[in-house]
């Protein structure tokens, strides 16, 4: 078994933003692998965000993002479960990244859930309709379908597009991580994104 060091430690702790206690029970679980206590935290964190997921969230803020030349801007209310999590640095940059995100990326919707089910049945005539001019067998039509719509879901919902900051994640990650770091439960709300014109 390999000596688990202070610095070791450390630099678990800047790479992952857990605690010291939870990287040194990390490392000892995988042996001193470093690599091992990163997947180790983020599969705790992840168990533990999702055990959060059904916790009332009726405190937060609303981030703000106003892009240089001041032509288009963006609001997103991000819950949380107390205001002592709302009032923290952490909490109030990831409201912030969060319209930024919005301006830069411009949802429709804050999650699949949200879309209404008349632009549900015309997105989804459009792609059977497109795979049919094609060419594409009759039975394959519905899959071919819903694959386009998952795409679409990534482009217009919020929660399924590539992050901003990181196009390795989406922003359903960040907020899963977030979670788990803050230990409460948090929400996207709602956004609004204004553009001059």
């Amino acid at each position: 078994m390999a000596a688990i060091t202070a610095q070791m430690v450390k630099e678990l702790r800047g790479a992952t933003g857990a605690g010291m206690l939870d990287c040194k029970n990390a490392l000892s679980e995988t042996d001193g692998d470093f690599d091992r206590a990163v997947e180790y935290l983020r599969e705790k964190g992840l168990a533990a965000a999702a055990k959060k997921a059904d916790r009332v969230a009726h405190e937060g803020i609303i981030g703000t993002y106003v892009h240089h030349g001041s032509k288009v801007a963006a609001m997103v209310e991000l819950n949380c479960e107390t205001d002592f999590v709302a009032r923290t640095e952490q909490f109030q940059g990831l409201a912030r990244d969060l319209a930024m995100h919005v301006v830069a990326s411009n949802p429709e919707y804050v999650a699949r859930e949200e879309v209404p089910a008349d632009v549900l049945d015309r997105e989804i005539s459009i792609y059977r309709a497109q795979a049919q001019e094609s060419g594409k067998p009759e039975k394959i039509l519905d899959r071919i379908a819903e694959g386009k719509l998952e795409k679409w879901y990534s482009d217009v919902c919020l929660m399924e597009q590539e992050y901003f900051k990181d196009s390795d994640r989406n922003v359903q990650d960040v907020l899963v991580e977030n979670i788990a770091s803050l230990g409460e439960n948090i929400q996207v709300r709602r956004f609004s994104r204004m553009q001059v014109g």
